[in-house]
């Protein structure tokens, strides 16, 4: 068994521990390989060791390495989960299975053209910026409600859930805790929250998804 397989074990066995210890079931809570940056050998690893969930950053990036693994691995599911250029919106609706950076309008207005045109439709989660950090994106907290109202009523969206990234140097639990609310108000029920350093917190307050890159295939080089 490979290093990154082995990781890989050790991080499900300790998302499925966390989600029991806080009286929920492991299924669920999805379990998200963020595989940004990493080449195609230790992805496949992974793949043959069952996991199916990815996360990527970048659209150039997947393009590049995705098509030949889903290829050989069709059941495959791959996430956006950075930043989206509303001018990717066309590539990133052919490649991806769901996108969780979705923050504004005009990617909003993009992404339904290109949903419409394609005849394929990604899940779609609404990123918020619950520390309202200026050099993160994400749709900030007094304008969550109201985004999510456009994407639903004017662009023809539906939305699956939440995401967030937490600032790094504020404890997260609160931030997750927000997010929580937030989609609770709105009737969501996915909530992509949770990190390497932090996924069990997150669990703990109602993650349905956790993402979970150096943990499993080691800090980026």
């Amino acid at each position: 068994m490979s290093d990154t397989v082995t990781r890989l074990e050790a991080v499900r066995a300790s998302v499925s521990r966390a989600a029991k210890d806080f009286g929920r079931r492991p299924d669920s809570v999805a379990l998200i390989a963020v595989s940004k940056t990493k080449p195609a050998e230790p992805i496949a690893e992974t793949l043959e060791a069952g996991q199916r969930l990815f996360g990527e950053n970048y659209v150039q990036e997947a393009k590049a390495k995705w098509p030949a693994l889903k290829e050989r691995f069709p059941d495959a599911e791959l996430h956006m989960i950075g930043p989206l250029q509303s001018n990717k919106a066309r590539e990133a609706v052919e490649l991806f299975d769901v996108i969780q950076s979705l923050d504004r309008e005009s990617l909003a207005r993009e992404l339904a053209r290109e949903i419409a045109r394609a005849g394929r439709s990604p899940r779609l989660f609404v990123q918020v910026n619950t520390g309202e950090e200026p050099q993160k994106g994400g749709v900030l907290l007094g304008e969550v409600d109201a985004f999510l109202a456009r994407c639903r009523d004017v662009h023809g969206l539906t939305i699956d859930g939440l995401m967030c990234i937490p600032p790094a140097e504020e404890p997260p639990s609160p931030h997750f805790g927000l997010l929580a609310k937030i989609a609770r108000r709105n009737g969501l029920t996915g909530l992509s929250m949770g990190m390497s350093a932090d996924y069990e917190a997150a669990i703990q307050l109602g993650a349905t998804h956790v993402r979970v890159g150096s943990a499993i295939f080691g800090e980026r080089g």
